[in-house]
């Protein structure tokens, strides 16, 4: 049976992921499963997996990477004792030779002994935090995609991969900017603390009202845009290396793990 956000809201963590592996989900992930770590996802062949590796660790902010699977298997076993990343995120972006061709459900049929996958933390970790403080999340509160854009901010290159930050944006009080600051600083796997606050042009933002991904979100007055580094960052990366055969989430669409939301570093965990 198929599942709509609110029904999605109030399911454990294990049945949000059974729901969105049977098909039964695919919508963004945002306010979902609450406590625990959202992924991005990115896969390739193990040709590109060294390179990628290093570009994620010269670009933390964006990249900040929680977990990595064995070459060909698709299990990431050090964020939870039953994900299977061909089919716990709710849509796949598939890209060939850097072009975005289609979106799926379901990777089973693309999935080669080859391939090596790399979980990213998400920024939507933190909303439940913020929330929680009194701060409005209008996307949340609307049952939309959160506004992702590129910016004129450059990521430092590894291999064939390099390109532009990717940045989400949220809509924050005035008065409550240090505090959100000082709230998503005590997520470093999520993020962290924003990148910009302010004036969108200043990062090469040239329309607020036109995100790249996502859906547009008001700034009200007496709101500021604030920005945060995004996982959608590799994706831009992606179509300038432009390899034969890139798998990652659909942008809003994460993979839910096993990983305390506030945790420091990711936790190993075993089957049962």
């Amino acid at each position: 049976m198929t599942q709509n956000f609110d029904a999605m809201r109030q399911q454990s963590r294990d049945d949000v992921r059974a729901h969105i592996r049977c098909g039964a989900y695919s919508d963004h992930t945002s306010g979902l499963a609450q406590g625990f770590l959202q992924a991005n996802l990115v896969i390739l062949d193990k040709e590109f997996a060294l390179d990628f590796m290093r570009f994620c660790q010269r670009n933390p902010k964006p990249c900040p990477l929680v977990g990595v699977t064995d070459t060909g298997s698709p299990f990431m076993k050090t964020l939870g004792a039953d994900i299977d990343i061909r089919s716990d995120v709710p849509s796949y972006n598939i890209y060939r030779n850097g072009v975005l061709t289609n979106s799926i459900g379901d990777i089973n049929d693309l999935w080669t002994d080859r391939m090596v996958g790399f979980a990213l933390g998400c920024s939507f970790t933190f909303e439940h935090a913020l929330i929680s403080a009194g701060i409005a999340v209008w996307h949340m509160e609307h049952n939309r995609t959160v506004p992702m854009f590129r910016t004129t901010i450059e990521t430092t290159p590894a291999g064939p991969f390099s390109g532009p930050m990717v940045v989400s944006m949220r809509a924050i009080d005035r008065d409550k900017i240090d505090l959100v600051r000082d709230i998503s600083a005590q997520f470093p796997l999520a993020h962290g603390k924003p990148v910009h606050c302010g004036n969108p042009a200043d990062i090469g933002i040239a329309d607020i009202a036109v995100p790249d991904w996502g859906d547009p979100s008001p700034v009200d007055a007496g709101q500021v845009p604030v920005f945060w580094a995004c996982g959608v960052t590799p994706q831009a990366a992606i179509m300038r290396a432009k390899p034969p055969l890139c798998i990652t989430h659909k942008p809003g669409q994460m993979l839910i793990t096993d990983v305390p939301e506030d945790a420091e570093v990711p936790i190993v965990t075993t089957a049962a």
